[in-house]
Protein backbone atom coordinates (compact mmCIF):
# COMPACT_ATOMS: atom_id res chain seq x y z
CA UNK A 1 0.00 0.00 0.00
CA UNK A 2 1.50 3.33 -0.57
CA UNK A 3 -0.15 5.36 2.04
CA UNK A 4 -0.09 4.15 5.55
CA UNK A 5 -3.00 1.61 7.55
CA UNK A 6 -5.09 4.88 8.27
CA UNK A 7 -5.69 7.30 5.81
CA UNK A 8 -8.12 9.51 4.97
CA UNK A 9 -8.75 11.08 1.48
CA UNK A 10 -10.87 14.31 1.79
CA UNK A 11 -13.08 15.13 -1.50
CA UNK A 12 -14.87 17.97 -2.38
CA UNK A 13 -17.67 16.28 -3.24
CA UNK A 14 -17.27 13.85 -0.84
CA UNK A 15 -14.63 11.60 1.55
CA UNK A 16 -13.22 8.19 1.41
CA UNK A 17 -11.14 7.16 4.98
CA UNK A 18 -9.47 3.73 5.76
CA UNK A 19 -8.36 2.32 8.76
CA UNK A 20 -6.79 -1.30 9.49
CA UNK A 21 -7.32 -3.23 12.53
CA UNK A 22 -6.42 -6.65 13.32
CA UNK A 23 -6.91 -7.89 9.73
CA UNK A 24 -10.05 -5.60 9.13
CA UNK A 25 -9.73 -3.13 7.17
CA UNK A 26 -12.61 -0.58 6.83
CA UNK A 27 -13.08 1.53 4.02
CA UNK A 28 -15.57 4.23 4.57
CA UNK A 29 -17.35 6.70 2.14
CA UNK A 30 -19.22 9.65 3.04
CA UNK A 31 -21.41 12.23 0.51
CA UNK A 32 -23.61 15.01 1.78
CA UNK A 33 -26.55 14.00 -0.48
CA UNK A 34 -27.54 10.99 0.72
CA UNK A 35 -24.25 8.98 0.33
CA UNK A 36 -24.92 9.38 -3.42
CA UNK A 37 -21.34 8.74 -5.74
CA UNK A 38 -20.10 11.19 -7.61
CA UNK A 39 -17.45 10.87 -10.30
CA UNK A 40 -14.14 11.63 -8.15
CA UNK A 41 -15.60 9.61 -5.03
CA UNK A 42 -16.19 6.42 -7.94
CA UNK A 43 -12.70 6.41 -8.70
CA UNK A 44 -11.46 7.41 -4.89
CA UNK A 45 -13.46 3.96 -3.96
CA UNK A 46 -12.10 2.25 -6.37
CA UNK A 47 -7.96 3.23 -6.24
CA UNK A 48 -8.93 2.81 -2.32
CA UNK A 49 -10.41 -1.27 -2.78
CA UNK A 50 -7.75 -1.44 -5.10
CA UNK A 51 -4.88 -0.63 -2.30
CA UNK A 52 -6.32 -2.15 0.23
CA UNK A 53 -6.41 -5.37 -1.69
CA UNK A 54 -3.00 -5.59 -1.73
CA UNK A 55 -2.15 -4.52 2.18
CA UNK A 56 -0.67 -7.07 3.81
CA UNK A 57 -1.87 -6.03 7.30
CA UNK A 58 -5.29 -6.50 5.69
CA UNK A 59 -7.29 -9.68 5.88
CA UNK A 60 -10.35 -8.44 4.74
CA UNK A 61 -12.27 -5.52 3.72
CA UNK A 62 -15.45 -4.05 5.43
CA UNK A 63 -17.18 -1.55 3.38
CA UNK A 64 -19.50 1.13 4.48
CA UNK A 65 -20.78 4.58 4.28
CA UNK A 66 -21.86 7.29 6.56
CA UNK A 67 -24.52 8.87 8.70
CA UNK A 68 -27.72 7.55 9.82
CA UNK A 69 -29.87 8.15 6.95
CA UNK A 70 -28.99 6.26 3.01
CA UNK A 71 -26.45 3.67 2.40
CA UNK A 72 -26.13 4.72 -1.19
CA UNK A 73 -28.31 7.19 -3.32
CA UNK A 74 -26.51 6.08 -5.96
CA UNK A 75 -25.09 8.35 -9.05
CA UNK A 76 -24.97 11.82 -8.77
CA UNK A 77 -28.23 13.80 -10.11
CA UNK A 78 -25.26 16.49 -10.13
CA UNK A 79 -23.36 15.24 -12.59
CA UNK A 80 -26.26 13.93 -14.58
CA UNK A 81 -27.14 17.75 -15.36
CA UNK A 82 -23.76 18.51 -15.99
CA UNK A 83 -22.78 15.79 -18.55
CA UNK A 84 -22.13 17.62 -22.02
CA UNK A 85 -22.16 14.44 -24.59
CA UNK A 86 -21.94 10.91 -24.64
CA UNK A 87 -18.36 10.67 -24.11
CA UNK A 88 -18.47 12.16 -21.19
CA UNK A 89 -21.87 10.22 -20.17
CA UNK A 90 -19.58 7.13 -20.46
CA UNK A 91 -17.15 8.25 -18.36
CA UNK A 92 -18.96 8.97 -15.74
CA UNK A 93 -20.99 5.64 -15.85
CA UNK A 94 -17.08 4.01 -16.21
CA UNK A 95 -16.87 5.19 -12.23
CA UNK A 96 -19.26 2.12 -11.03
CA UNK A 97 -17.39 -0.02 -13.70
CA UNK A 98 -14.21 0.99 -11.91
CA UNK A 99 -15.36 0.21 -8.30
CA UNK A 100 -17.48 -3.10 -9.16
CA UNK A 101 -14.40 -4.33 -10.67
CA UNK A 102 -12.25 -3.59 -7.94
CA UNK A 103 -14.71 -5.08 -5.44
CA UNK A 104 -14.91 -8.68 -7.04
CA UNK A 105 -11.25 -8.42 -8.39
CA UNK A 106 -9.39 -7.88 -4.56
CA UNK A 107 -8.31 -10.68 -2.97
CA UNK A 108 -9.64 -9.96 0.15
CA UNK A 109 -13.18 -10.95 0.84
CA UNK A 110 -15.50 -7.56 0.74
CA UNK A 111 -18.02 -7.51 3.70
CA UNK A 112 -20.55 -4.60 3.04
CA UNK A 113 -22.84 -2.95 6.11
CA UNK A 114 -25.70 -1.54 4.67
CA UNK A 115 -27.37 0.79 7.52
CA UNK A 116 -29.95 2.49 5.40
CA UNK A 117 -32.12 2.26 1.83
CA UNK A 118 -29.83 1.86 -1.32
CA UNK A 119 -30.56 2.96 -4.72
CA UNK A 120 -29.02 2.58 -8.20
CA UNK A 121 -25.69 2.08 -9.25
CA UNK A 122 -25.46 1.79 -4.67
CA UNK A 123 -27.34 -1.68 -5.16
CA UNK A 124 -24.39 -2.89 -7.73
CA UNK A 125 -22.33 -2.09 -4.98
CA UNK A 126 -24.56 -4.54 -2.43
CA UNK A 127 -24.28 -7.37 -5.37
CA UNK A 128 -20.27 -6.65 -6.06
CA UNK A 129 -20.15 -7.62 -2.14
CA UNK A 130 -19.24 -11.09 -1.17
CA UNK A 131 -21.25 -11.22 1.62
CA UNK A 132 -23.88 -8.19 2.51
CA UNK A 133 -25.54 -8.05 5.99
CA UNK A 134 -28.09 -5.06 6.16
CA UNK A 135 -30.36 -3.71 8.77
CA UNK A 136 -34.84 -4.12 8.43
CA UNK A 137 -34.97 -0.34 6.69
CA UNK A 138 -32.39 -1.68 4.14
CA UNK A 139 -34.90 -1.61 1.12
CA UNK A 140 -33.42 -1.24 -2.60
CA UNK A 141 -34.74 -0.54 -5.83
CA UNK A 142 -33.02 0.02 -8.94
CA UNK A 143 -34.65 3.81 -9.94
CA UNK A 144 -32.58 3.70 -13.59
CA UNK A 145 -35.40 3.23 -16.21
CA UNK A 146 -37.74 5.47 -14.50
CA UNK A 147 -35.33 8.11 -15.01
CA UNK A 148 -34.77 6.75 -19.07
CA UNK A 149 -31.39 5.19 -18.60
CA UNK A 150 -31.68 1.68 -17.07
CA UNK A 151 -29.53 -0.06 -14.85
CA UNK A 152 -26.82 -1.25 -17.64
CA UNK A 153 -23.44 -0.89 -15.66
CA UNK A 154 -24.75 -2.88 -13.00
CA UNK A 155 -27.08 -5.39 -14.37
CA UNK A 156 -24.03 -7.73 -14.31
CA UNK A 157 -22.98 -7.99 -11.18
CA UNK A 158 -26.57 -7.55 -10.20
CA UNK A 159 -27.90 -10.62 -11.85
CA UNK A 160 -24.91 -12.86 -11.34
CA UNK A 161 -25.78 -12.63 -7.05
CA UNK A 162 -29.83 -12.78 -7.32
CA UNK A 163 -30.40 -14.34 -10.88
CA UNK A 164 -32.33 -13.60 -13.96
CA UNK A 165 -35.50 -13.54 -13.02
CA UNK A 166 -34.85 -11.41 -9.67
CA UNK A 167 -32.80 -8.73 -11.75
CA UNK A 168 -35.35 -8.16 -14.28
CA UNK A 169 -38.33 -7.30 -11.82
CA UNK A 170 -35.81 -5.20 -10.06
CA UNK A 171 -35.27 -3.23 -13.15
CA UNK A 172 -38.58 -3.57 -14.87
CA UNK A 173 -40.29 -2.32 -11.33
CA UNK A 174 -38.29 0.79 -10.17
CA UNK A 175 -39.80 0.60 -7.22
CA UNK A 176 -38.38 -0.47 -3.71
CA UNK A 177 -37.64 -3.86 -2.80
CA UNK A 178 -37.61 -4.89 0.73
CA UNK A 179 -34.57 -6.19 3.36
CA UNK A 180 -36.56 -9.17 3.86
CA UNK A 181 -36.88 -9.29 -0.61
CA UNK A 182 -33.35 -8.99 -0.89
CA UNK A 183 -32.69 -11.64 1.73
CA UNK A 184 -34.48 -13.96 0.18
CA UNK A 185 -32.75 -13.52 -3.48
CA UNK A 186 -29.38 -13.06 -1.88
CA UNK A 187 -28.64 -9.30 -2.20
CA UNK A 188 -28.23 -9.76 1.60
CA UNK A 189 -26.61 -13.03 3.51
CA UNK A 190 -28.46 -11.51 6.64
CA UNK A 191 -30.71 -8.93 7.58
CA UNK A 192 -30.74 -7.50 11.54
CA UNK A 193 -33.12 -5.79 13.08
CA UNK A 194 -31.15 -3.45 14.60
CA UNK A 195 -28.65 -0.78 13.82
CA UNK A 196 -26.70 -1.73 16.81
CA UNK A 197 -27.31 -5.39 16.06
CA UNK A 198 -25.78 -5.23 12.57
CA UNK A 199 -22.46 -3.17 13.49
CA UNK A 200 -22.02 -5.73 16.48
CA UNK A 201 -22.10 -8.92 13.69
CA UNK A 202 -20.14 -6.91 10.87
CA UNK A 203 -17.50 -7.13 13.48
CA UNK A 204 -17.67 -10.49 14.79
CA UNK A 205 -18.22 -11.70 11.19
CA UNK A 206 -15.34 -9.25 10.09
CA UNK A 207 -12.65 -10.47 12.81
CA UNK A 208 -13.22 -14.37 12.30
CA UNK A 209 -13.06 -14.20 8.30
CA UNK A 210 -9.88 -12.05 9.17
CA UNK A 211 -8.80 -15.24 10.78
CA UNK A 212 -8.92 -17.37 7.68
CA UNK A 213 -6.41 -18.66 5.85
CA UNK A 214 -5.61 -16.05 3.00
CA UNK A 215 -4.67 -18.47 0.71
CA UNK A 216 -7.59 -20.36 0.88
CA UNK A 217 -9.89 -17.17 1.50
CA UNK A 218 -8.38 -15.58 -2.42
CA UNK A 219 -8.84 -19.17 -3.70
CA UNK A 220 -12.49 -19.31 -2.75
CA UNK A 221 -12.95 -15.74 -3.75
CA UNK A 222 -11.65 -16.31 -7.21
CA UNK A 223 -14.19 -19.46 -7.74
CA UNK A 224 -17.12 -17.23 -6.62
CA UNK A 225 -16.41 -15.15 -9.29
CA UNK A 226 -15.18 -17.35 -11.78
CA UNK A 227 -17.22 -15.77 -15.23
CA UNK A 228 -16.40 -12.24 -15.03
CA UNK A 229 -13.08 -12.43 -16.67
CA UNK A 230 -15.27 -10.41 -19.64
CA UNK A 231 -16.72 -7.22 -17.55
CA UNK A 232 -14.21 -4.94 -18.10
CA UNK A 233 -15.13 -5.12 -21.65
CA UNK A 234 -18.64 -5.57 -20.49
CA UNK A 235 -18.86 -2.75 -18.47
CA UNK A 236 -17.46 -0.59 -20.70
CA UNK A 237 -19.93 -1.40 -23.63
CA UNK A 238 -22.74 -0.84 -21.06
CA UNK A 239 -21.51 2.58 -19.58
CA UNK A 240 -21.76 3.42 -23.54
CA UNK A 241 -25.00 2.90 -23.42
CA UNK A 242 -25.57 4.96 -20.31
CA UNK A 243 -23.93 7.66 -21.44
CA UNK A 244 -25.98 8.28 -24.60
CA UNK A 245 -29.65 7.93 -22.94
CA UNK A 246 -28.22 10.58 -20.41
CA UNK A 247 -28.62 12.83 -22.92
CA UNK A 248 -32.21 11.81 -23.89
CA UNK A 249 -34.54 14.77 -23.20
CA UNK A 250 -36.59 12.19 -21.40
CA UNK A 251 -33.97 11.67 -18.58
CA UNK A 252 -32.88 15.35 -18.78
CA UNK A 253 -36.59 16.19 -18.00
CA UNK A 254 -36.63 13.50 -15.00
CA UNK A 255 -33.45 14.20 -13.38
CA UNK A 256 -34.58 18.33 -13.54
CA UNK A 257 -37.47 17.30 -11.48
Amino acid sequence: MTQPPFYSSVLDAGTVHTAVVDGVATVRFAHPKSNSLPGALLTRLAETIALVGQEPAARVIVLRSEGNGAFCAGASFDEFKAVKDPAGGKQFFSGFAKVILAMVRSPKFVVTRVHGKTAGGGVGLVAASDYAIGVQGASLKLSELALGIGPFVVGPVIEKKIGFAAYAAMAIDADWRSAAWAERHGLYAEVLETVPALDHRVEEFARKLAGYDPQATRRLKEVLWEGTEGWPELLGARADISGTLVMSDYTRKAIAG
